[in-house]
């Protein structure tokens, strides 16, 4: 039994070929401009991707359970096996148009963990459990996170199920019509440590040669979703001082939010309207209504929620403007720095140990590890892409830079395992 790699050196290495191929057969299923992956959570390529996770994670050996929100529980056993697990996971749902690797190589990192220590016949005192959280992206409802958020009790059930895509339809039911909607209780499962290896989605690793990040804090962030009102007339015979429209307003408060982004940029602050709608959307009628959501993000938590307070008031300023309304109809904010010291220790350590360089980094991208770190120790493990290239087909990593990343969860993960 592995217990302490300081005292024997035992260092534990994963298949990489095996890790690949996994990949690569990941990225077949949702294929988007042959490179990327349109798999939105809930959409049959969400179900293929899943179904084969599960075949795989039996195949490897583990029981495989379903919560209410379709979070997905790969389980070892441990020789302790009423001890808390340690858990690693991430998502397999991606962006609209997305990279092969933002997510999925923490979910295929997790697997191989456990297809390795059943090729050494290693027995670990906890369990280990490889999580699936659903919706990561909140490229199809909001918020993001949703999974591990409800897992966690900050979303309650009735939330996540009614929530609707663009077109009406329902969590709840996309859900069920793919097969995974699980029977599983909510937070069911007990973490004594979570790790989520994860893309960097940045250029820091790969610029400056190190091969992976141990994450230390997040930006806090904030998102908030925008609704402007206002009346539909004619283009042409409307006077300009009598016009309500919607459209107009929406543009005055991108142009504001892009500004409070640039404000802020000296000190790593940033923001922007990732989405935005209009209605009837048509020529010839100007817009009654429009709907934004609106991201912004920055190191210092203060000042992040001071961003909030701006981006409040630039709503004011924009709906006087265009004679409109604006309200700010849906929230939500992650990333209050949730790590654990004694996983951040118990990583730099187990790196220490194996002899490979590592940098403390800040992660800036939200992660369901956010929601976990709030029941649970939590660590994160950053590794390189190419060019700090993520949320886009161009996406993508290199094997020989990734696996010394893996190999410290691999390591991380049993030698807590056996604690």
């Amino acid at each position: 039994m592995i217990t302490d790699l300081h005292a024997d050196k035992n260092i534990l290495e994963i298949d990489g070929a095996r890790l690949w191929d996994s990949l690569e057969a990941s990225g077949e299923i949702g294929k988007l401009r042959d490179t990327g992956l349109r798999r939105l959570p809930l959409s049959d390529a969400d179900k293929e991707m899943r179904d084969l996770f599960c075949t795989w994670a039996r195949d490897a050996g583990c029981t495989v359970t379903v919560d209410q929100v379709g979070n997905i529980f790969a389980r070892r056993p441990g020789t302790e096996d009423s001890l808390p697990a340690i858990a690693t996971g991430s998502h397999l749902d991606t962006q609209m148009c997305g990279g092969k690797y933002d997510g999925v190589l923490g979910v295929m990192s997790g697997l191989e963990v456990i297809r390795t220590l059943n090729d050494r016949g290693i027995q670990t005192k906890r369990a280990m459990e490889v999580v699936v959280w659903t919706n990561e992206e909140g490229a199809r409802y909001t918020p993001p996170m949703q999974g591990s958020l409800a897992f966690i009790g900050d979303l309650s059930l009735d939330e996540v199920l009614r929530s609707e895509d663009a077109d009406g339809l329902a969590f709840g039911e996309e859900l069920q019509r793919i097969g995974y909607d699980g029977a599983r209780a909510l937070g069911e499962s007990k973490f004594a440590q979570y790790y989520e290896l994860h893309i960097e989605q940045g250029p820091a690793l790969e610029a400056m040669g190190i091969d992976i990040g141990i994450v230390v804090s997040g930006f806090k962030s904030h998102g908030v979703k925008i609704e402007v009102t206002g009346r539909t007339a004619h283009v042409g015979p409307t006077p300009m001082d009598q016009r309500q429209n919607a459209l107009v307003g929406a543009a005055h408060l991108v142009t504001a939010v892009d500004g409070i982004g640039w404000q802020h940029h000296p000190q790593g602050g940033k923001a922007t309207t990732s989405q935005i709608s209009c209605f009837p959307n048509l020529p010839g009628i100007i817009s009654e209504s429009a709907n934004l959501t609106v991201d912004f993000r920055h190191p210092e938590p203060e000042v992040a929620d001071q961003m909030l307070s701006e981006v409040k008031a630039a709503m004011l300023e924009a709906a006087d403007k265009a004679n409109v309304s604006m309200a700010i109809v849906d929230s939500w904010s992650f990333g209050d720095n949730p790590f654990a010291g004694e996983c951040i220790q118990h990583l730099s350590d187990t790196a220490d140990a194996m002899d490979v360089s590592y940098m403390e980094i800040r992660s800036q991208a939200g992660h369901d590890a956010y929601a976990i770190g709030k029941i649970a120790p939590m660590g994160m493990i950053f590794t390189p892409c190419t060019g700090g290239i993520s949320h886009n087909v161009e996406e993508s990593i290199e094997l020989d830079r990734t696996v010394p990343g893996v190999n410290l969860l691999l390591n991380a993960m049993v030698t807590a395992a056996n604690r």
